[in-house]
């Protein structure tokens, strides 16, 4: 439903908008949430003039900034009177407008490179995964949580039904939930990770199916899985947004889905040591992400730090309404 605003309201939201480089700003915003370091280099302008604009697009409610350790994102905002003038405005734009193309294309190099750069680490430290992992978190309290979480409403043998984790790293999830699933499929997009979660997934005698697959395009049917995993994935994202949804799409009436990631936290060597693109999620984006799903946050547990200077684990489960559910509405 459109909202009605005043004419001085829309006035003021159409001059933040209308500026080439402004305009050019929200173009590229509507494709992803940017760094301000990533937005001047795509632009070809300074800093302090791409943060002025960003101001000003702030100011006028048309993108929604937030700090992350250091570096300082940028997205569109979620909703509201301006979000919705600029989609209409960008709706108009002909796409093979030349310096958009430009913009769009220089983007698509920014992510190449970012991808490269995690695919190699990911080759890197394939086989020394776990022990990565180790050094964060107590491994044994995490996944101890996750199984509350995931089976808190199964008791005994139960089957969970179809399983999905999404990022299967080196197979921890399928060899942790597996054995509960009549059918259990990973996806990465790595494919030194796939082999390593094969002899892993072996290894435990646990039947899985793993696939080449991207989190923000999975190919799979909506509603194809009782419980849908995305462990240890977010931070490593140019778009966790996107993946939240992807995954919550997969999700059937009744079944969940499990998110596990990092608290907000100041490490900022892991961006450059591990790829970390984010340092960590708040509750409430991600439950702002769960919310706009259609799924409903059912847990939202958080596991401290072994040390002062360590990383506390976050879980969510998020549940999708059931058929009867749905139908009693």
């Amino acid at each position: 439903m459109l909202m009605a605003i005043t004419a001085d309201t829309a006035v003021e939201i159409l001059r933040a908008a209308g500026e080439p480089t402004r305009l050019r700003v929200l173009a590229l915003l509507a494709r992803e949430e940017l760094s301000v370091l990533e937005l001047c280099r795509i632009l070809g302008q300074s800093q302090p003039r791409v943060s002025r604009h960003l101001k000003l697009l702030a100011e006028a409610g048309l993108v929604e900034r937030f700090p992350d350790g250091a570096w300082v994102f940028y997205r569109l905002a979620g909703s509201g009177a301006g979000r919705q003038l600029v989609d209409a405005a960008l709706a108009l734009i002909d796409p093979l407008d030349p310096e958009l193309k430009r913009d769009a294309e220089q983007l698509a190099a920014v992510d190449a490179e970012r991808a490269a750069d995690a695919q190699a680490y990911f080759a890197r430290n394939a086989a020394a995964w776990g022990e990565i992992r180790k050094l964060y978190v107590a491994e044994d309290q995490v996944e101890a949580a996750i199984l509350a979480a995931a089976l808190g409403r199964m008791g005994g043998d139960e089957k969970i039904g179809r399983f999905v984790d999404l990022g299967a790293g080196t197979g921890r999830m399928l060899t942790l939930l597996g054995p509960r699933a009549d059918r259990a499929l990973g996806l990465d997009l790595s494919h030194q990770m796939l082999n390593i979660a094969r002899a892993q997934v072996g290894e435990a005698g646990v039947e899985a199916e793993l696939r080449h697959g991207d989190i923000f395009a999975t190919r799979l049917p909506d509603a194809f899985a009782d419980l849908v995993s995305v462990h240890q994935v977010l931070h490593y994202l140019s778009d966790p947004a996107a993946a939240v949804a992807e995954a919550a799409r997969l999700v059937a009436p009744g079944g969940l889905l499990l998110i596990v990631d990092f608290a907000p936290h100041r490490l900022e060597q892991l961006r450059e040591a591990h790829q970390h693109r984010r340092l960590g999620f708040s509750g409430e984006e991600i439950a702002r992400w769960i919310t706009a799903a259609g799924l409903t946050l059912e847990t939202d547990a958080t596991l401290p730090a072994a040390s002062a200077d360590g990383l506390s684990v976050r879980i969510w489960g998020a549940r999708r309404a059931a058929l009867s559910q749905r139908n009693a509405a």
